[in-house]
């Protein structure tokens, strides 16, 4: 089968799961007639009769047939499906974890501006300290191609950041910078930085990280990213301090 009409099948298992689960089927076996199964759907009890069928096939109920009926309770596997949805829903709703955004570009060559200012040693330091790693000499730049991630990388000015502060030594003043922690294609930690003093416009993303982007992911200019950017949390008063 397509593995597209597998993961459709399986959502729609889970609502028939969730469904039998909320007349009682979790704790205690229940009389659940195909009928009233279907009625309860909005199918048919031909369709109905087929869930229950897919759903014993797959492990996720215990089911057996009599004469007054069919006699159905959730398997452990059962269970263990909506528990993992109750767990991901928890940490949604109760923000365990930070909120994210997903943005991509396209890898391009900058002005070398990037490793000029990520070595200034008063931004370095706070690099350190706040992000917990010392930064590669360098950003890696990407382009941002559509009007959906310009719109999503104007959306972190809403959200707190991680603030670097600015600094002013004998040649010149340095502005803050903010900064969000990411993660650059599902497998490198790093952070986008805002305002290192850039020539660019909001349709560029800058990315650093403890390590060589380019090297370590194998990117060339032309070369598409995802980076997952995570948005600090402020805590609610009564949490702080």
């Amino acid at each position: 089968m397509d593995p597209s009409a597998v993961e459709r099948s399986l959502h729609r298992y889970f609502f028939i799961l969730y469904r039998l689960a909320e007349m009682g089927a979790y704790n205690r076996t229940i009389k659940a007639s195909t009928e009233f199964l279907a009625e309860r759907l909005g199918v048919s009890q031909q369709t109905a009769s087929r869930y229950l069928i897919d759903l014993e096939r797959i492990g996720w109920i215990k089911r057996t047939t009599t004469v007054q009926g069919t006699l159905v309770r959730l398997s452990e596997e059962g269970k263990t499906q909506l528990k993992r949805v109750h767990s991901g829903l928890s940490m949604i709703l109760e923000a365990q974890y930070p909120p994210s955004l997903t943005i991509e570009g396209v890898v391009f060559s900058g002005l070398g501006e990037g490793a000029y200012y990520v070595t200034r040693e008063a931004y370095r330091r706070q690099f350190i300290e706040k992000l917990g790693f010392d930064p590669y000499p360098g950003t890696l730049n990407l382009k941002l191609t559509s009007d959906y991630d310009v719109k999503a990388v104007a959306e972190l000015d809403a959200y707190p950041a991680i603030e670097i502060s600015g600094f002013r030594n004998a040649d010149r003043t340095y502005g803050p910078v903010r900064c969000f922690r990411a993660l650059i294609n599902n497998r490198e930690k790093g952070a986008v930085v805002m305002a290192l003093r850039s020539h660019y416009n909001r349709s560029v993303l800058e990315v650093i990280a403890p390590v060589y982007l380019r090297g370590k992911l194998k990117l060339k200019d032309g070369n598409r990213v995802k980076v997952t950017v995570f948005v600090e949390v402020e805590k609610p008063e009564s949490e702080q301090g």
